[in-house]
């Protein structure tokens, strides 16, 4: 594992790096990067680096997310002595952990409890805000934890991951108006991101499978924005999973006589897709889709970076079509 991975934010990275993580904990534990020695002679033999307390940082969130809740406890202590248990990010860091060891509901709300009287003394902490969010959505208050985003962003409109996070939350209780606004918000703030237009895809895409007829317009929106996720990132398999998904579903719809069913439930300031090019689109995911699962299949070098549910996912869907090579 590289010292690269290690400066990554472990909710960036997939859970068998993670684990591959919290494994590089005790060596890091055992060593010290702070001297002993009295100054000025420890200016001289200081291990410390930029780099080492986010590696800190980063392995005390692996090794939470791993359950190794001893390494995890051994580094935020180390984090706390180096910068003192009233700094904010170690308050944040110390929540996060009490939260990833709860064993009840009567725990996290013990838990929230300390993050009111935190923002009482400090409303202006963000960090502990969203906190508390998290809490409330471990305990299944999602309208609650609904109210408590909305009014963070109202003091921060910027937050993209703030405004992902919301969509999520009202994706949850099935608005999907307020859910495909948020990801829009997102994508004010990030508009190149792939990610979040495949986000805002699948937010279109589940709202056209809410009802008991396929909505075109979401449909046709869910189209465009995995379409825009490809053109960013041409290796990404997400991006072409629901590119496939989507056109195979309006294939049959676009071509059908029935004028009735074309014009269910549409919204006329969407314009629909000609059928000849989601019938390309599909094609296109197709092969794409096709060339990732061989190419991760056989080991070969550069292919290794999917997610490897990711992969057998499409090639479950590739099956089902019957396109796959052996």
């Amino acid at each position: 594992m590289t010292q690269a991975n290690l400066l990554t934010p472990p909710s960036s990275i997939p859970p068998p790096v993670a684990l591959q993580l919290s494994q590089r904990a005790p060596p890091i534990i055992a060593s010290s990067p702070t001297s002993s020695l009295p100054w000025p002679l420890s200016l001289l033999f200081n291990a410390e680096t930029p780099e080492t307390w986010t590696i800190h940082e980063n392995l005390l969130l692996s090794a939470l997310r791993t359950g190794d809740d001893k390494a995890a406890r051994a580094l935020l202590d180390r984090l706390t002595t180096r910068f003192g248990a009233s700094n904010p990010r170690i308050i944040t860091l110390r929540g996060i952990y009490e939260e990833g060891t709860a064993k009840s509901d009567k725990e996290l709300e013990t838990i929230f409890k300390k993050y009111e009287d935190i923002l009482k003394e400090d409303p202006s902490n963000f960090a502990i805000r969203k906190r508390r969010v998290a809490v409330l959505k471990s305990l299944g208050r999602i309208q609650d934890a609904i109210i408590a985003l909305t009014v963070l962003l109202e003091n921060s409109p910027t937050d993209a991951e703030g405004w992902a996070e919301l969509s999520e939350l009202y994706v949850k209780v099935g608005a999907w108006g307020q859910a495909v606004f948020a990801m829009e918000e997102v994508l004010l703030i990030i508009p190149n991101a792939w990610t979040a237009h495949a986000q805002l895809a699948t937010v279109h895409y589940l709202s056209s499978r809410s009802l008991s007829l396929p909505q075109l317009s979401a449909l046709t929106l869910a189209l465009k924005h995995f379409a825009r996720s490809i053109e960013l990132n041409e290796s990404y398999l997400r991006g072409y999973y629901g590119l496939k998904l989507i056109a195979k579903d309006l294939i049959p719809i676009l071509s059908s006589d029935a004028p009735s069913k074309r014009n269910n439930n549409e919204d006329d300031e969407v314009p629909l897709p000609r059928l000849e090019t989601v019938k390309k689109l599909e094609e296109l995911a197709t092969n794409k889709l096709a060339e990732i699962v061989r190419q991760h299949g056989s080991g070969k070098k550069g292919w290794q970076g999917y997610d490897e549910a990711e992969v057998i996912a499409a090639r479950e869907l590739l099956d089902r079509d019957g396109k796959i090579e052996r």
